[in-house]
């Protein structure tokens, strides 16, 4: 088992990540630990609450396989946060995989992450005119660039992001990842069936569920 992790922040994209996140978790029953500078409710830009499962002062950067920087419409909170860049500096010089959509890529870069990495991001480029620690020379017009053990895409490419990081650990994802179409498949295929197992675990749970409700009324 991989060890995975989210950073979240004020207005998170989980749009950006969750085809990522679910298919780690739901497809492949791996565990990802949420992490914020705080212990409280973060409110992602869909407007979603989420409280994360560890702080930066709790867990350790250099523990997970993998770390996912989801983008965010509003960078400044994050990037002004000491905390959450001292957190991702203690990955520097490591085997951490930085997975960073969007906007995120930009707190890399002020933790001295992507220093000599070639990188893409979906902010706006006046920011490469105001912050120092934005190499521009390094930055690559593409919908998703790797160097090395650094994973930048921009936002619209979610798919293609979550892609990219799951064949990196090797997961088997098919040839043709999220781009089944409805028109490809057959009235047999589209009925799902549970396995004799599941079923009868399924109607234990349900009959728990209906003694419960029996006994409220009773």
């Amino acid at each position: 088992m991989k060890k995975f992790a989210v950073i979240i922040y004020p207005d998170f994209s989980l749009q950006e990540i969750t085809c990522l996140t679910s298919v780690l978790s739901v497809w492949f029953g791996e565990k990802i630990d949420f992490i914020a500078s705080e212990n409280k409710k973060y409110k992602s830009e869909e407007g979603l609450f989420v409280l994360p499962a560890k702080t930066t002062a709790e867990a350790k950067i250099t523990d997970y396989d993998c770390v996912i920087f989801p983008g965010t419409i509003n960078p400044l909170p994050a990037l002004f946060d000491e905390k959450l860049i001292d957190f991702i500096k203690n990955g520097a010089d490591s085997e951490v995989v930085f997975a960073a959509i969007s906007s995120a890529p930009l707190l890399l870069a002020k933790a001295g992450i992507l220093k000599n990495k070639k990188f893409t991001a979906g902010f706006f480029m006046q920011m490469a005119e105001v912050f120092p620690f934005i190499e521009k020379e390094n930055f690559i017009h593409k919908g998703i660039v790797c160097d090395g053990n650094i994973i930048t895409g921009i936002g619209m490419f979610f798919r293609e992001f979550a892609e990219e990081v799951l064949r990196r650990f090797g997961y088997n994802i098919g040839d043709n990842f999220m781009l089944d179409k409805p028109e490809d498949y057959s009235e047999e295929e589209l009925a799902f069936y549970w396995s004799n197992e599941d079923y009868s675990e399924f109607l234990e749970e349900l009959q728990s569920y209906q003694q419960g409700e029996n006994a409220d009324f009773s």
